[in-house]
């Protein structure tokens, strides 16, 4: 029997949900990942082993509402630097920017406090799965409001049939992502 690689290990963790939210989408349900702690630390690591080289290490790491919450919080754990939420409009408590991206139907606002990053910080944005890259290239946007440089995007599943790895990749972004599934 041959070894897996992580990248195939965590694809057959991943779940595939036809027709779901509508009818055509296949749906991919990171939550296997998360449920099994042999499988959620197979893929924490391969991120935090990633960023605990030097030059790779971010000062801090953003996470993209909602699941780029439980990545970014347990990556940022695992490096010993601080985390900090990007959250749709409405849902933070102090002063906030904002940034408003297209979805295929309509819009929507995503927000970041003002006080969540210095100028110069070095920042890890991380979400769960790159598909149209809007909301990702709206958080990066935010944090360079502040002044912050976000040297990367990863997430677990690309999709690169929808555009949004290229996209993100054209507006300067480098990508780090695990698995990817291309032409599904």
């Amino acid at each position: 029997m041959q070894a897996l690689s992580v990248n195939d290990y965590l694809r057959q963790h991943i779940r595939t949900v036809p027709d779901w939210p509508s009818a055509g989408v296949q749906f991919r349900d990171i939550t296997p990942l998360l449920q099994d702690p042999k499988v959620f630390r197979v893929l924490i690591d391969a991120f935090v082993h990633r960023y605990m080289d030097r030059g790779m290490r971010p000062d801090v790491v953003a996470g993209l509402d909602a699941r780029g919450f439980i990545l970014g919080a347990v990556v940022a754990y695992e490096l010993n630097v601080g985390f900090v939420p990007i959250r749709k409009k409405g849902k933070l408590p102090f002063t906030t920017v904002e940034e408003t991206y297209e979805l295929e139907y309509g819009s929507a606002t995503v927000e970041l406090h003002t006080d969540a990053v210095r100028a110069g910080d070095r920042v890890l944005l991380i979400d769960d799965l790159i598909a149209t890259g809007g909301t990702m290239m709206a958080g990066k946007k935010l944090l360079e409001k502040l002044g912050a440089t976000v040297f990367e995007g990863a997430a677990i599943v690309d999709l690169p049939e929808l555009g949004g790895s290229a996209r993100l990749r054209a507006g300067g972004l480098p990508l780090y992502t695990l698995v990817d599934f291309a032409g599904h």
